[in-house]
């Protein structure tokens, strides 16, 4: 049966499940022919200390599906298809770190070698940006790389730029070949974990390949404690319990499938690319539930309250979770505990999002039952079709079968306070008008992408637009002009939702700021979404104001975390400067960031003040792609007059013309890949 799904003025034709795939003949598993709850919850190894060396590498590992033909057997079949994991393990180990300790984390790329289109579990699609793209070459030229490039990003953690996990600073295995912002820290990654306790994860983050490296199973949880939470009484131990959520497919043989086909309702020869095989999906749905790796689990519980650490680790599934007949009480978001706890019926989820809840299961009423934790969400959000309760509707089961040890009684509480004071990010002394696009690209395609109100959509390989300064709080206005919901995560920072607000997007003109029209009154963020927050669903038609304090120099990203969607092409850079005072107060002195002034031979600027023309000299010790771009004094990129590849101990200049910008003092920023400098140029009258 064929379904019209209306997205953003454009329709498109999506197939239902069939038992046939498309263009392979293979056969998809049919979800219906599983039985659910039989699966043991697994409960990943918990890493503690101050060192971890975490492998990557493709094993074979059960996942709770087995092989229909055996299922009356006494002891069925269970599939064990390839995967990928973390030190033998999907999901990866549970890394527990404690605040203000830094630990370091030696992640090791042990995955296929060879050719990386063909060893890859998943098919690659070529025509997109990503890791393995010649940068500047036009149609599908790949590099030859020699391996799967990987790079692991900790969500929610406030990392220093080297080991934030940029999506091209990537490697292969053996560093044979590495990303553009990859680090000379041979996957040493430092966390130095200044930050209060939170539930944390960390997962790949390969630019273009992140929703296929993950689907592989590159995640895990970090949580990281602090002395407050502890002595808060909390439920502990074996009575906290983390849960990733995450849907999978699989063909019928128990390999994971990952959909790469999608057509569309105009003609299918007019718009697929040379190769139809490999073009990139809108989104992916999986109908097979898997928490911690196994699908439709169950766990057995005592009569008694358990704290439960949410994550939805999903591509691009919400989930609207319920647990008949039980409350939540939510304790903490993503960034840290709330204010209070809140009594919650329904738990909204988007990918990326964590939640920190209690349950209470020790009600008489459901002494000796199995409650099932469904879920309702549409998908795509808030739109589509609603879960299947016979399949993505079901997620895993609580059976409250075990019994109290005589004599034992639950200490745990819940406490009516959780914070020692409230989360405040300060005055904002800049705001930028952000909007999320979504078009189509040259094959007809559908790409969702970021941009600013000001200068409408932007690739992610344009010029930096979001330059916050260093210690500085901004505010950041999100418009949501498409017909989809959005997880939109910034890498660095907690933020702090102020509100939200609906506004016309009929009458939003790309590019016009002043053609945004607001419709009714901000509303403040719900309880559970005004504590430490990383990642937030903006609504469509509504514009989302969150603030964040930029502590820490350097380039990171901002992008929707649907990975389909940051994959193709909904992620942005920003990058956080020095002050442009601390630049501009020394005369002539160029700046380079923590890194290492080594690489930098040369950097001239003559005449400087400039009146029509300068030249702008450089040379460097090592091959590198270089970027020069020109700043005013907000941050803005109002000049590029380079970009591109140079040669070791080679003299380059640039012709840089004025070009009608207005005498004042600007910042000539050079960035490479091993470091980024700043130096002072004056315009004259």
């Amino acid at each position: 049966m064929k379904h019209y799904l209306l997205r953003g003025g454009l329709i498109f034709l999506l197939l239902s499940l069939t038992s046939i795939i498309p263009c392979t003949g293979q056969v998809e598993l049919d979800p219906l022919s599983q039985p659910k709850f039989v699966n043991a919850l697994p409960f990943p190894e918990t890493l503690s200390g101050t060192y971890h060396v975490m492998t990557l590498s493709e094993f074979r590992q059960g996942l709770g599906v087995y092989d229909p033909s055996t299922l009356s057997d006494p002891e069925p079949t269970e599939f064990e298809p390839l995967v990928w994991g973390y030190n033998g393990s999907y999901p990866g180990p549970t890394i527990e770190a404690f605040s203000d300790t830094q630990i370091q984390v030696k992640w090791i790329n042990d995955l296929p070698k060879g050719n990386v289109l063909e060893n890859h579990l998943f098919r690659i699609d070529p025509s997109i940006h990503w890791a393995g793209k010649i940068m500047g070459e036009e149609g599908h030229k790949v590099k030859e790389l020699s391996g799967i490039p990987t790079i692991t990003h900790l969500h929610g953690g406030h990392s220093e730029a080297a080991s934030d996990g940029h999506p091209e600073a990537w490697y292969t295995p053996g560093f044979m070949e590495t990303g553009p912002q990859f680090y000379e820290n041979n996957g040493l990654f430092t966390y130095h974990n200044d930050q209060e306790a939170a539930t944390l994860w960390y997962h790949d983050h390969t630019l273009g390949i992140t929703r296929l490296n993950v689907y592989a199973g590159l995640a895990g949880f970090y949580i990281l404690r602090d002395t407050w939470e502890k002595n808060l009484g909390l439920p502990s131990d074996n009575y906290e319990i983390p849960l990733v959520i995450q849907d999978r497919r699989f063909y019928d043989n128990g390999e994971l499938y990952y959909p790469y086909e999608q057509e569309y309702l105009e003609d299918p020869l007019e718009h697929h690319l040379p190769d139809s095989e490999v073009t990139v999906l809108p989104e992916m749905f999986g109908d097979f539930i898997l928490v911690n790796g196994k699908a439709w689990p169950y766990v057995e519980v005592e009569p008694r309250k358990y704290r439960l650490r949410l994550l939805n680790g999903s591509d691009s599934r919400f989930y609207d979770l319920f647990l008949p007949g039980v409350d939540f009480y939510q304790i903490g978001s993503d960034g840290g505990l709330l204010d209070a706890p809140i009594l919650r019926d329904r738990l909204l989820i988007g990918p990326g999002e964590r939640l920190d809840v209690i349950v209470d299961f020790s009600d008489p009423a459901i002494d000796g039952q199995t409650l099932i934790l469904k879920n309702n969400a549409r998908s795509p959000f808030p739109y589509g079709e609603t879960a299947n309760p016979r399949t993505s509707g079901q997620i895993m089961a609580f059976k409250v079968v075990l019994e109290m040890e005589e004599g034992e009684v639950d200490n745990s509480i819940i406490p009516q306070s959780l914070r020692p004071a409230e989360f405040e990010v300060g005055e904002a002394i800049n705001t930028r008008q952000l909007v999320l696009f979504e078009g189509t690209d040259e094959y007809g395609r559908l790409k969702p992408m970021l941009g600013t109100a000001e200068e409408g959509r932007l690739e992610f390989t344009e010029p930096v637009t979001e330059t916050p300064e260093l210690h500085t709080v901004e505010e950041w206005e999100i418009y949501n002009t498409t017909a989809d919901a959005h997880p939109i995560h910034l890498h660095l920072v907690h933020f702090q939702v102020i509100n939200t607000q609906k506004f016309n997007t009929r009458k939003f003109v790309e590019g016009d700021p002043s053609s945004i029209q607001l419709l009714g009154q901000p509303k403040p963020p719900s309880e559970e979404n005004a504590g430490r927050k990383d990642t937030f669903i903006v609504l469509p038609g509504e514009v989302t104001r969150v603030k964040a304090l930029f502590d820490r120099e350097g380039l990171y990203v901002w992008h929707c975390h649907i990975l389909s969607h940051e994959d193709f092409d909904m992620m942005r850079p920003f990058e956080v400067i020095k002050k442009t005072e601390e630049i501009a107060g020394v005369d002539n002195t160029i700046f380079i960031n923590d890194l290492s002034a080594e690489p930098l031979e040369k950097l001239e600027i003559a005449p400087n003040p400039v009146r029509d023309v300068t030249r702008i000299r450089f040379s460097f010790r090592n091959n590198s792609e270089v970027l020069i771009q020109i700043h005013d004094f907000s941050g803005k990129v109002v000049a590029t007059p380079f970009s591109g590849a140079i040669t070791a101990n080679r003299d380059y200049e640039v012709l840089f013309d004025r070009a009608g910008l207005p005498a004042s003092t600007y910042i000539c920023k050079i960035s490479t890949n091993d470091g980024r400098s700043y130096e002072k140029l004056i315009i004259a009258q």
